[in-house]
């Protein structure tokens, strides 16, 4: 089965409690798009906004990894949710990428105006090279590349 690539829309404060259990689920816990996700896709996360559903806009690629295995579960009931979920590694050392810069060179973006409008199902399959723009921006830089924080408009992890 060919590796495939997915953008999934989310607010950052929970790209960040995703993150933390390592896993992807989809807006309202339901199977919708986690059914396509197979072992070893690529899945990069976009947040609009740093929380939802009026928090300050962001626009930013957050976070990004790789489907771990090919199982779906439910969500333990502790957690406060029955969310359908995948479990994710996540790329460690990884910064914001603004997705400003990017508009126009990924394909996805290219030549749309309204690219965003295709966003509101809060998932979209990409290509392989749109993931690894996404990917190669969202690296952190080595020791010696790295400019002091004031110095920089990414967010680091």
């Amino acid at each position: 089965m060919a590796i495939r690539y997915w953008l999934v829309v989310a607010p950052l404060d929970r790209v960040r409690r995703l993150r933390a259990a390592g896993v992807v689920e989809m807006t309202f816990g339901g199977r919708d798009g986690l059914e396509d996700f197979s072992e070893a896709d690529g899945i990069v996360f976009y947040s609009p906004r740093y929380e939802s559903p009026e928090g300050e806009r962001l626009r930013a690629f957050t976070a990004i990894g790789r489907i771990s295995d090919g199982r779906m579960f439910l969500a333990d009931q502790s957690e406060g949710s029955r969310s359908w979920r995948r479990r994710v590694d996540f790329m460690d050392d990884t910064v914001f990428q603004s997705v400003r810069p990017l508009v126009g060179l990924l394909e996805f973006t290219r030549d749309r105006r309204t690219w965003g409008q295709q966003l509101r199902r809060g998932i979209l399959e990409i290509s392989r090279l749109d993931f690894e723009t996404i990917r190669d921006g969202m690296r952190l830089p080595s020791a010696d590349e790295r400019p002091p924080r004031s110095l920089t408009d990414r967010v680091w992890y």
